[in-house]
């Protein structure tokens, strides 16, 4: 694989001269996750952060109850685990691959060397850092203040925004991993997305969904509407 390649092709890389990109690829390590398999477990040791290079990974939390709330789903291109890179403690929630994966790790203590003679690579980190606390706040947002129908209208806006405003959406996960990340039950989702559907919302058909009506959409994510 041509690290560099993939490398100059990772958001979080963004504007670094192609030298920089080499030293990166030169602390880069490789890594393969079979469908099911941990990438790391909540409270483990934070020795590094990862970048999917293929495949996708859920990013979640268990309660004392056992029950899961993923907080995240990661693709090609995206970086998890990255946190604990600067805090330097344990990662703060669990990752699994939800298929087989392929992601680069780069161990902390070579980040920071590197970081230390390349300061214009711990500012396009920060970047895209702001996003992801943003993403997370409006996470939190949805879960602690609105509703379920509110939460799928916001997710599918944020989807859609995700892929340049595109109508024509794959949900990219099965819809128990989605009725998790939403914070309910698979049997609640079908039937939002049926009542959805009837008010002429989205039309679903399997893992794809259509926007058909922007604006509604948006009134229902924002609370100035409600399903019928």
């Amino acid at each position: 694989m041509d690290k560099v390649k993939h490398i100059a092709n990772i958001p979080l890389f963004e504007g670094l001269a192609a030298d920089q990109r080499e030293e990166l690829a030169g602390i880069v390590v490789e890594k393969d996750f079979a469908r099911g398999e941990t990438v790391f477990s909540e409270g483990s040791p934070g020795t590094g952060f990862y970048v999917a290079v293929s495949g996708k990974v859920k990013i979640f939390k268990v309660s004392l109850e056992g029950k899961e709330q993923i907080l995240h789903i990661f693709g090609p291109g995206e970086p998890f685990g990255e946190v604990p890179v600067f805090e330097g403690r344990s990662f703060p929630a669990s990752a699994v691959a939800l298929e087989k994966t392929r992601a680069f790790f780069f161990p902390r203590r070579d980040l920071i060397a590197l970081i230390e003679e390349n300061p214009a690579v711990s500012l396009s980190m920060l970047a895209v850092l702001s996003r992801r606390l943003r993403r997370f706040t409006v996470l939190v947002d949805n879960l602690s203040l609105k509703e379920v129908p509110a939460r799928l209208a916001a997710h599918l806006l944020y989807m859609s925004e995700q892929n340049e405003g595109a109508d024509n959406l794959d949900l990219g996960i099965p819809k128990g991993q989605l009725a998790a990340l939403l914070g309910t039950i698979p049997e609640t989702l079908s039937r939002i997305l049926t009542r959805m559907t009837k008010q002429g919302l989205i039309r679903s058909e399997g893992s794809s969904i259509t926007i058909l009506d922007r604006p509604g959409l948006r009134d229902l994510a924002e609370g100035g509407t409600r399903l019928a």
